[in-house]
């Protein structure tokens, strides 16, 4: 079946009224390590095709394996931070299939062995509640290389007229993360695969391992779905969709598979057990081939390797070194800075908590934090494609600039609209906002005489106006106060035009 061909589908609620979905996610991640898992060879993305190859990564005979340490040091962190046990002794395992993009016709990985084992990890959804997914297994193995089919429209291997392989990331460290079936989500099946692998990405970009870039495909998840008749409890057969690489494709991903499968099931119609493809830009996943049992792949332990004995005290240390788990520290700092949920949420969507958690560290207050990044240099990244983060460290703006901002404003030296200039000023690398402030001459005008005097003309000027606020409409207030503005050039202090204006007209 290509692309553009579509299956039945069964509407989602018709679905749920029948059949109880089962999932299991598979999420394999890339290792920031500089080195690849069993050998010397650089991990750097992007590279000329083939140019970060050796004997080891291509299988070639008399090559042996070394592993990598802090790959090992690495699995285990993931491992603990998923409240998992780490195993007093594991090993590798050879994996045996042949494709093009395995060079020793066998992945090293582990097997009944597994690094880490039995942990959990909570997801919170968005109405609220937290759902649990039981973690089966963290286990260690190495990426395979990476084919190019060329020629056909699809850029898969069917139509196309030759294929090109780039062993470049053949043997880049991974860790495989694999779910117990998740049970009980019901009609939240899709919000909660979602949730998981969005919480998962947090906390391994937490643990430093990985720069969880799924686009760039270092972190990518393999969607199991089955359904059962409702209320048997009995597992149906499953389907496994390769490789979905990004948050929204795991969700709709889930839903399409929930509704193919329905409609399939609902004609009296069987499962078959295989791999799909998910197409990102239909919707839609289609077959690519049935799935093989582990004993299909021959597993049987690594000869070249020694097997892998953590010491309980090292693990403990590494215990030790784990960040604050990233929901916990948002809920902190949240509360900490006084952000409703809808505030938090911008903050969190822009990837701003960082540098606002540095900007209040450096001395700066939580709402002008926000103000100041999620404004002006959130508009030009995103005019840029990139996040604020990035942006501001191509700029050399960081937090030090905004807590000078924000002392200008609250010394009395700038206004809100003088703040803004300068801010553009940083921006346009212009200098320190001080700088930029004295550069273009922005400097609130202190003289209170002047303030008095632009104030009665206002008042003299507006008496409709005045005469509201005298009879208790002070929301009329904003209007005199733009034109005291005006008045004054932009240099005049609006907080201290407000209650001046107010003292005049009796509502002090």
């Amino acid at each position: 079946m290509s692309a553009g061909d579509t299956e039945a589908l069964m509407g989602y609620d018709d679905v749920l009224a029948a059949y109880d979905p089962a999932l299991g996610l598979e999420v394999h991640v890339e290792l920031g390590t500089n080195t690849k898992m069993f050998c010397g060879c650089a991990t750097t993305f992007g590279a000329e095709p083939n140019t970060q190859v050796c004997p080891v990564c291509l299988g070639l005979p008399g090559a042996l394996p070394v592993v990598n340490a802090i790959g090992v040091e690495s699995a285990i962190r993931i491992g603990l931070a998923l409240n998992c046990e780490i195993a007093t002794w594991s090993r590798f395992a050879r994996k045996n299939y042949f494709y093009p993009d395995m060079p020793k016709n066998f992945q090293t990985s582990q097997y009944d062995e597994p690094i880490a084992f039995g942990g959990h990890l909570d997801v919170d959804l968005e109405d609220g509640t937290v759902f649990r997914v039981e973690i089966e297994r963290a286990h260690m193995e190495e990426d395979t290389g990476k084919s190019l089919h060329v020629g056909g429209a699809t850029g898969r291997i069917h139509g196309a007229t030759h294929s090109l392989v780039d062993y470049n990331r053949a043997g880049i460290p991974l860790i495989e993360i694999v779910t117990k079936p998740i049970v009980g989500a019901g009609e939240r099946a899709p919000d909660v695969a979602r949730a998981y692998v969005a919480t998962l990405r947090d906390l391994l970009k937490a643990l430093g391992v990985s720069d969880v870039k799924m686009e760039q495909g270092s972190m990518r998840c393999d969607v199991n779905l089955s359904l059962s008749p409702k209320g048997s409890g009995v597992l149906g057969t499953r389907t496994e969709t390769k490789n979905v690489n990004s948050l929204r494709s795991v969700e709709r991903a889930v839903r399409y598979e929930m509704c193919r499968h329905g409609a399939i099931l609902a004609s009296g119609g069987s499962i078959l057990q295989e791999t799909r493809h998910w197409h990102e830009d239909t919707g839609i996943t289609t077959s690519g081939r049935e799935k093989s049992d582990a004993e299909d792949y021959r597993y049987f332990p690594e000869p070249d390797l020694v097997p892998i004995a953590p010491a309980r005290d090292w693990v403990e240390e590494l215990r030790a070194t784990l960040p604050e788990p990233p929901a916990q520290r948002r809920k902190r700092l949240q509360a900490a800075y006084s952000y409703s949920d809808l505030e938090m949420r911008d903050v969190l969507n822009a990837g701003l908590l960082d540098l606002i958690e540095e900007t209040v560290t450096a001395g700066g207050s939580p709402a002008a934090a926000r103000k100041w990044w999620s404004g002006e240099v959130a508009r030009r990244a995103n005019a840029d494609g990139q996040d604020v983060p990035s942006y501001a460290a191509g700029l050399g703006v960081g937090p030090a600039q905004v807590v000078e901002l924000e002392t200008l404003v609250t010394s009395g030296r700038l206004n809100d609209a003088m703040a803004r200039q300068a801010w553009e000023g940083v921006l346009d690398g212009e200098g320190s906002p001080t700088a930029v402030a004295d550069a273009r001459g922005l400097q609130l005008n202190q003289d209170s005489g002047a303030l008095e005097t632009a104030v009665d003309a206002v008042i003299a000027a507006n008496p409709e106006v005045a005469e509201k606020i005298r009879d208790g409409k002070v929301q009329a207030v904003g209007a005199l106060i733009g034109q005291v503005m005006k008045e004054m050039r932009g240099q005049g202090d609006a907080a201290a035009a407000r209650a001046l204006i107010l003292s005049r007209l009796g509502q002090a």
